[in-house]
């Protein structure tokens, strides 16, 4: 069902994107990016709601490592320009 739901909400999407160019209104590349990420989260959701749990929670382990580990090249780069 969940990616049922996703399929809709990527139809939907493309859907307002037609219809923001019949009207001719602009498509900010922020929006477009924005929505991106919604399906890619979604479908993600999807993903992983269909693995077994071992495996569901050494890959969150890998996103929270990774996540952390760009924070941490980012501080350090950051301090570094301002030294």
């Amino acid at each position: 069902m969940l990616i049922a739901i996703a399929v809709l909400l990527s139809l939907a999407f493309i859907g307002w994107l037609i219809w923001r160019a019949v009207k001719k209104k602009p498509v900010k590349a922020h929006s477009v990016m924005y929505g991106l990420s919604i399906l890619a989260g979604i479908y993600t959701l999807a993903f992983f709601l269909s693995m077994d749990i071992d495996l569901i929670i050494r890959v969150i382990v890998c996103i929270v490592l990774g996540i952390f580990l760009i924070f941490l090249a980012a501080y350090l780069q950051r301090r570094r320009q301002t030294i």
